[in-house]
């Protein structure tokens, strides 16, 4: 039996959407790219700002879908064929597929941290990534130097591939201060002799409790927060780390030495999408997300009728922001199919 809709992405979103329209009685495919379904959030120890388990979340909607959706992954897309009636999406293995409609549901890319050069990432061993510090935290360890040892100091990097006109990306990826302030409260938690510093460029804290656990960072923990940009990282021969920025209250340059450095990576659009687009005759905006055929009004649909967009590929979203996304996707499609001829 073909599938009513097929789902390109098993990320939040895309399961999500399936589960929606599995409630429906809908017949749903999802093609994944990757071994397992999850996404990045599959890789996320706590969600912010609760710090509930990430894990927690997928198994609430695996409940959903619950043996009513089809999930193959390990599945690369070489060629989609759009007919009157239906789509035909073709596999690098060989296989074919064909549903009444589509929705684009292929998530985000991190920013490569290298690209950076000036911070040290890939040059520098205790210059980590806020994805790697989730994954030490996800498997239950604790936060160590390069050397296994237990840092004394560590400094939070806000915006790195955000709001940087450097790397061609001026947006904001919406998620990583609060990120940064959700990570600065865990390390503290581990290491309470810890100090945690954060720098910043401006706190986005725009969404319910994100201020509250900003202010907890702060008077429960004792987290500083320096608005400021890091210019350099250098090493030191005992392998900490030199930092050099500027304080932007004060106007004075700021000079420290820590353990490590942790990265907070924003979103940049998933390379696999930008074939999808090429596929479909679909269109990007200047930050490389697909644009919907109205920003405002048919925020899921595209340009192409039967194809539906869901999630951060229209540009950096949250957990909850994605998911009810996901959700409103699926009433879309929902009354795609019923109308359609």
């Amino acid at each position: 039996m073909d599938p009513q809709v097929i789902i390109i992405g098993a990320g939040i979103a895309g399961l999500t959407a399936a589960g929606a329209l599995a409630e429906k009685g809908h017949h749903v495919l999802i093609l994944e790219k990757e071994a397992q379904p999850g996404g990045h959030v599959a890789q996320w120890d706590r969600l912010f700002p609760s710090r509930r388990p990430g894990s927690e979340v997928l198994d609430h909607i695996r409940k959903i879908m619950d043996g009513r959706v089809e999930i193959k992954p390990g599945i690369r897309i070489n060629g989609i064929i759009a007919h009157d009636q239906d789509f035909t999406v073709l596999t690098e293995e060989g296989t074919s597929y064909t549903g009444q409609a589509l929705l684009i549901a292929s998530g985000f890319r991190l920013f490569q941290a290298e690209r950076k050069e000036e911070y040290g990432y890939g040059i520098y061993d205790n210059v980590i990534t806020s994805a790697e510090v989730e994954t030490v935290f996800k498997q239950g360890k604790k936060l160590l130097t390069s050397k296994g040892t237990l840092p004394q100091r560590v400094a939070l990097i806000h915006c790195v591939g955000s709001r940087d006109e450097k790397v061609g990306n001026l947006y904001c990826s919406k998620v990583c201060c609060v990120t940064g302030v959700k990570q600065a409260i865990e390390i503290k938690e581990q290491l309470p002799q810890c100090e945690v510093f954060s720098f910043y460029m401006d706190m986005r804290m725009y969404d319910r409790h994100f201020e509250e656990l900003y202010f907890e960072a702060q008077k429960q923990w004792g987290v500083q927060f320096i608005r400021g940009r890091l210019s350099e990282c250098s090493e030191a021969p005992d392998q900490s780390l030199i930092i050099k920025t500027e304080d932007t209250l004060t106007g004075r340059p700021l000079r420290m030495i820590v353990d490590l450095v942790i990265l907070l990576v924003g979103f940049v659009p998933e390379p696999e999408t930008g074939k999808l687009v090429e596929m479909l005759g679909l269109s990007t905006g200047e930050d490389g997300f697909i644009l919907p055929s109205d920003e405002h009004y048919n925020d899921n649909l595209t340009t192409v009728p039967g194809v539906f967009l869901a999630g951060a590929v229209k540009g950096p979203a949250t957990i909850s922001n994605t998911i009810a996304d996901a959700r409103a996707a699926a009433l879309q499609i929902d009354s795609w199919l019923k109308t359609k001829p």
